[in-house]
């Protein structure tokens, strides 16, 4: 058992699909992908999550939305409501936000808006941002095809990439204090000053 209290891998089948037990062996693995999910998939079923009472998050979600045609605000919007409701229901969390995965280069605009909005989003819930797009995707946005045999899950070689830069987002994630309450100033009210 972790020091830090269980893992938990939040997503749809790219998370689903993990071998997480056998690439973290030191951790306490829960494997929350679920094929085909979306945002409101996850938003649906969050409570699960919050119930395990994980003491890391590791948030991958967004991709198939764009296959059901959702907006990159919907996207967005969603995203934010999961990272909020996991922030207020488990403050002593510590939380990694993901970049949503290159795909077919298509779909590149909407996923780079999608991701601008959420590596903006991510400090304000004390929740640290890891962009994988620079290790994945190709100069156009295209899932680097030796990642992938059908432009949107991964291979052993997707994985493994995936790996070496989730890895040590994970050890500074355990560098952040866990904590994200908000400071609560003084009541000033009714003071005079010096």
């Amino acid at each position: 058992m972790s020091e830090f209290g269980a893992t938990a891998f939040v997503g749809d089948s790219l998370t689903q699909a993990g071998r997480w037990e056998e690439w973290f062996p030191d951790e306490d693995v829960l494997n929350f992908g679920v094929s085909g999910n979306t945002t409101d998939d996850v938003i649906v079923r969050l409570s699960e999550v919050i119930d395990s009472g994980p003491g890391s998050i590791v948030l991958l979600i967004g991709t198939n939305d764009l296959a059901w045609r959702r907006s990159a605000e919907h996207i967005v919007r969603n995203v934010e409501t999961i990272l909020v409701t996991l922030r207020r229901d488990l403050p002593e969390t510590r939380i990694l936000v993901q970049s949503v995965m290159p795909r077919g280069h298509e779909f590149a605009p909407e996923i780079r808006d999608v991701n601008r909005h959420l590596w903006q989003f991510a400090p304000t819930i004390h929740a640290q941002w890891l962009d994988l797009w620079p290790a994945l995707a190709l100069e156009d946005g295209e899932l680097n095809p030796a990642y992938s045999d059908d432009r949107l899950h991964l291979n052993e070689a997707g994985y493994s990439a995936w790996i070496a830069e989730l890895r040590p987002a994970l050890e500074r994630l355990r560098q952040q204090p866990p904590s994200s309450r908000a400071i609560q100033l003084p009541d000033l009210r009714g003071w005079t000053g010096p």
